[in-house]
């Protein structure tokens, strides 16, 4: 079985894979101050939960875009699964071929979404990740990852929103009723979750006029449910795009 994790800025997806078939994933908050201890056990509990033992984890690779994190998950693998990982970085062989400047730069998350989603749906495409930071990666027909754009995510958005305005509260994010609000809380929703439908949406129709193709567009990330029935771009929302190209990666590069 192969454990596969994507370190993210706020949340840790973690899957489990047998085969092809994703078993089971889960979702930790990301706290650089955690030691391998404190996330091994936890990883430990989650399969054990799931009749699962550490014995039958046979390949781990993670991707990550918080350094600090990254040599802690090194040490649990070794220590808890006797393994080591996997790095995603972006001299893997990602069946994708990565024409940025500075390859890099570019998160790990946001190179294997361009892989998976290249491998699922071939090219051109537009990958949409909802996470911290809201990203956009262009994949050609050809394979050729092109590049991007991030934006601040939802929750960035949200929060300064509240911290920057005295009276402004804090809201859930949820769809509001209408786009005309009656009431703050209502007026803030609608501004937050189709105001950022909108960037997508105007985001991706300049890249097809740039490009001056046709991409589809699938979604991704913690709040791409929340987002996509709003868009009028978005054509499918796939949440566990990132733990599918973790798989695929693995596969590809042992």
């Amino acid at each position: 079985m192969l454990l596969a994790i994507d370190i993210g800025n706020t949340s840790i997806v973690i899957g489990v894979f047998e085969g092809e078939s994703l078993l089971s994933s889960w979702r930790l908050s990301t706290r650089a101050d955690r030691t391998h201890d404190e996330y091994g056990i936890m990883i430990i509990d989650l399969l054990t939960v799931n009749e699962l033992k550490a014995g039958v984890i046979g390949g781990i690779i993670i991707s990550s875009v918080v350094p600090q994190l990254s040599h802690v998950f090194e040490e649990l693998s070794l220590k808890y699964f006797d393994r080591r990982p996997m790095i995603v970085s972006s001299e893997l062989d990602t069946g994708i071929e990565i024409l940025y400047k500075r390859p890099e730069e570019i998160g790990a998350d946001r190179i294997v979404n361009a892989a998976a989603a290249y491998h699922i749906y071939g090219g051109p495409i537009i990958i949409v990740d909802f996470g911290t930071a809201t990203t956009f990666c262009y994949v050609t027909s050809r394979g050729e990852y092109l590049g991007g754009v991030i934006s601040p995510g939802l929750e960035i958005s949200a929060n300064a929103l509240f911290e920057r305005a005295a009276k402004l509260p804090k809201v859930d994010l949820s769809r509001p009723s209408k786009i005309i609000g009656d009431d703050t809380v209502t007026a803030m929703q609608a501004g937050i979750i189709i105001g950022h439908a909108g960037m997508v949406d105007r985001i991706v129709e300049d890249i097809k006029r740039e490009t001056g193709e046709n991409p589809y567009v699938v979604a991704t990330g913690g709040l791409a449910g929340l987002i996509a029935p709003e868009s009028r771009t978005i054509k499918e929302v796939r949440p566990s795009l990132t733990l599918e190209g973790l798989r695929m990666i693995y596969n590809r590069n042992i």
